[in-house]
């Protein structure tokens, strides 16, 4: 919040053109599965606008990216978590007739080659292959975690935040953190959630109820995104994921974007991140207008303004004499003249007036915005500022 006020998660604008869907889309499509259904439910308008317009898929040869609303197939109910949601959803499998089923998070900013891990779920026979980053021990308790056990592959057991995250064997101060990522065969997954829907205890998600029960089965690998090989990738960029989840994990991953060797490189060809952009010119800097360590989209206005380690989505202009510091503009954003903005993030379409300053007294800021604990300011979309 307040980014996810009027939209769902992945469809919250990322990196200046795109949206944060188009980057698990992006890893599908270009790892060549290209059959995808995206299961959606809160706050989806602009989600499901999204995909329908900018996701096109070649229909002479059956692929396809579509939007499956919640169709209340089994009742007059909404989806109850990720598992349930797939459950009721089981007529998209059933009419497909897949080996496998791959269920991907949307919401994580990434580049993976899902076919990798297809591979090695194949190769051992799993019901069910987790994505596991290996993340420092002592960070690794604000997410899933992953015990394997003594070959490093299969899961021994499947923590939910635990206090005392377990290591990896022969690297003990790392653990497998869940990246929300999984490759089911397709009996696995039928079978699962077909007992986890009669479970009248569960809370029916995937990485809470289904990942455990088949953990339990012995029929649960991990697969080490470590081991991912991507095109194009640097030694720098190898292996990046970001969990976008809170106002500072997205304020920081725009900052992986524009430093100077890029900690995530968006300019990878030979993977790139995919999206439909807007009908707009090329971003225009004029009287004076300058912009160091940045990133500038298509159609948006620079005049006699500075815009320093920041990012600026399309359309959005800025005004004379203002100053942009590590600072995140969303589509649409307007800053009047002599405004400064010190790691502020703008939604789409906020109005920023003449004189300005946002993100310098950070007490008076929180009496009218939206203040992160790490201390960036965010405006909600379409606010006028004070």
């Amino acid at each position: 919040m307040p980014l996810t006020a009027d939209r769902a998660k992945p469809a919250v604008p990322f990196g200046g053109s795109y949206r944060l869907v188009d980057f698990v889309l992006s890893n599908l499509v270009n790892g060549g599965l290209s059959r995808i259904c995206v299961l959606t439910q809160y706050k989806s308008h602009s989600l499901d606008r999204h995909i329908t317009t900018a996701w096109r898929m070649s229909a002479i040869v059956g692929d396809y990216v579509t939007p499956v609303p919640a169709q209340q197939r089994l009742g007059p109910r909404w989806y109850t978590g990720s598992a349930d949601a797939i459950f009721q959803s089981l007529n998209l499998v059933y009419d497909e007739h897949p080996d496998h089923v791959v269920v991907f998070g949307a919401d994580n900013v990434y580049r993976m080659d899902p076919q990798q891990m297809l591979r090695q779920h194949i190769d051992t026979g799993a019901g069910v292959t987790v994505a596991g980053i290996p993340m420092p021990r002592r960070d690794a308790h604000q997410f899933g975690v992953i015990e394997t056990a003594a070959d490093g592959v299969r899961i021994a057991d499947f923590l939910e935040k635990p206090a005392d995250p377990p290591g990896i064997p022969g690297k003990p101060e790392q653990s497998y953190v869940s990246m929300g990522n999984y490759v089911f065969s397709t009996e696995a997954l039928i079978e699962a959630l077909k007992v986890d829907a009669g479970d009248s205890d569960s809370v029916h998600d995937m990485g809470g109820d289904i990942i455990p029960m088949l953990t339990s089965a012995g029929d649960a690998c991990v697969y080490d995104f470590h081991e991912n090989q991507i095109p194009g990738s640097t030694d720098r960029d190898h292996a990046y994921w970001r969990d976008v989840g809170t106002i500072d994990a997205y304020h920081d991953a725009h900052m992986d974007l524009v430093s100077i060797h890029p900690v995530f490189n968006l300019y990878n060809r030979k993977w790139p991140i995919l999206t439909s952009p807007p009908p707009l010119p090329p971003a225009k800097f004029v009287d004076g207008g300058t912009a160091h360590g940045s990133m500038v989209a298509a159609g948006s206005l620079v005049v006699g303004a500075s815009v320093n380690s920041s990012v600026i989505s399309h359309d959005v202009e800025i005004r004379e004499g203002s100053e942009i510091v590590e600072s995140v503009l969303l589509p649409g954003a307007r800053v009047g003249r002599n405004c400064v903005l010190n790691r502020v993030i703008l939604d789409k379409n906020v109005v920023v007036p003449d004189g300005c300053e946002i993100g310098v007294d950070l007490e008076a800021d929180r009496e009218k915005y939206t203040v992160s604990p790490g201390g960036v300011v965010v405006l909600g979309k379409g606010q006028r500022a004070e």
